[in-house]
């Protein structure tokens, strides 16, 4: 758990001061993704789900595996792909088109997925270990009400039953999820800058993420958990693979939009 979050915290900062001083990307790019992705997954979308599951329909989709799949990959791929495509079209008009603005966008969006989703649960998980190691833990149930307390339960008792392996491969599972982010940040990317023709790069991005998140809910029960993190890292390997190779090509340097990136814009001729 230790190591767990220690990298969920450091992987994200690291990469992003990496990109800042190796390449000289904007902060403030990697700042739009990731609360982008604070905004549009934290916080839209879970008040979405706090409508549609609490609601009539909630316990049908929630006991169906494949409509569960469906609804959260659909879910998740509308809200955080329309917030990257918004966020892109609107706060990065300054940009230069070519792919760096587009990776450093992925890595704040999928970043900041990584810190709270993964880094801040394992410090949680951590202060919890103590407890229950330290003979605390029915402090945890002092001041709960009787649901939470449930929850609470429920938690210690698969603390305690969780193998450093499990832990390790969600490790894993994370460096996929942030390298698919950044593959499919390029994906928007290509279609903001380019516009037309290539606009349907969005509803495939779209596609892709609830594609990815529906397999990972289909197939936990029916595979082996290190095959599903092969699966997904694969599929997350080609994802960024295609989503670079993609806006290399397409985005090769802003010769139009007047940038004063001194590295794309056009060189005056010799006298």
């Amino acid at each position: 758990m230790a190591v767990d979050a220690l990298l969920g915290i450091a992987v994200p900062v690291g990469l992003s001061l990496y990109l800042v001083r190796r390449f000289r990307a904007r902060l403030s790019t990697i700042l739009i993704g990731a609360a982008t992705f604070f905004l549009f997954a934290l916080v839209l979308e879970r008040i979405m789900h706090l409508f549609v599951l609490k609601g009539p329909q909630g316990a049908a989709i929630m006991g169906n595996p494949l409509w569960y799949a469906l609804y959260g990959g659909l879910a998740a791929g509308i809200f955080e792909e329309t917030g990257r495509f918004l966020a892109m079209k609107y706060l990065m008009k300054t940009e230069p088109s070519k792919p760096l603005p587009g990776v450093a966008y992925g890595v704040g969006h999928g970043g900041m997925e990584m810190f709270m989703i993964f880094g801040i649960t394992m410090i949680n998980n951590l202060v919890i270990s103590f407890m229950i190691n330290s003979g605390h833990a029915d402090a945890l149930f002092s001041s709960a009400p009787g649901e939470v307390a449930g929850q609470i339960q429920a938690q210690l008792e698969q603390l305690k039953t969780v193998g450093a392996g499990t832990l390790l491969i969600g490790l894993w599972e994370r460096f996929s999820a942030l390298l698919l982010q950044v593959g499919l940040s390029l994906f928007v990317w290509v279609a903001v800058r380019k516009g037309g023709k290539w606009r349907w790069l969005f509803p495939a991005a779209i596609a892709l993420h609830a594609l990815v998140d529906g397999l990972a809910v289909i197939l936990q029960k029916s595979v082996g958990m290190v095959t599903l993190e092969g699966i997904l890292a694969v599929t997350a390997i080609a994802v960024a693979a295609i989503g670079y190779a993609t806006a290399k090509k397409n985005l090769p340097g802003d010769r139009t939009s007047g940038s004063d990136d001194p590295a794309t814009s056009t060189p005056l001729p010799r006298p």
